[in-house]
């Protein structure tokens, strides 16, 4: 929780408002599944994150993002809601390995496997860690469409 400002602000700095998660609803991530936040430091500054809440829904829906109750730790699938890297700090290969140390957790954990939304433009990336495109996501969050990929273990 003591991280919760540099969270929200890395957030803004990486999504349009629209997308952005709020420092409100961070607070209520970190409450319900603090413990599914990788936070990445460069000295005391925030450079990244990856986060998600785990379910037994196989599919990520827009509900997921705004209530952080629907978190189920025995859930087989773990959602990833943000990969965030400031932008000062990209193509130094920090989200690789924010998504690499994730996903190593979430297969030491049990879980089937994990699900998040992109946008188009951002497949290839997701596809280089095993994920497959299952097409555009019923999503509407933001504005924007999103597809769904899913890494099964």
């Amino acid at each position: 929780m003591s991280d919760l400002d540099a969270v929200a602000a890395v957030e803004a700095e990486c999504f349009p408002a629209a997308e952005a998660a709020t420092k409100a609803q961070f607070r209520e991530r970190l409450r319900a599944y603090g413990n599914h936040f990788l936070l990445l430091f460069d000295g005391d500054a925030l450079v990244g994150f990856i986060d998600g809440m785990v379910t037994e829904a196989r599919d990520l829906s827009d509900e997921m993002y705004g209530d952080a109750s629907l978190h189920r730790e025995d859930g087989p699938w773990q959602m990833i809601f943000g990969l965030n890297t400031i932008p000062a700090r990209r193509r130094e290969g920090l989200a690789a390995r924010l998504m690499e140390a994730f996903l190593a957790e979430a297969r030491q954990e049990g879980r089937l496997g994990a699900v998040l939304t992109c946008k188009a433009r951002l497949v290839p990336y997701y596809a280089k860690f095993g994920f497959v495109d299952e097409g555009v996501s019923g999503s509407t969050h933001g504005g924007v469409v999103w597809h769904q990929m899913r890494l099964t273990f």
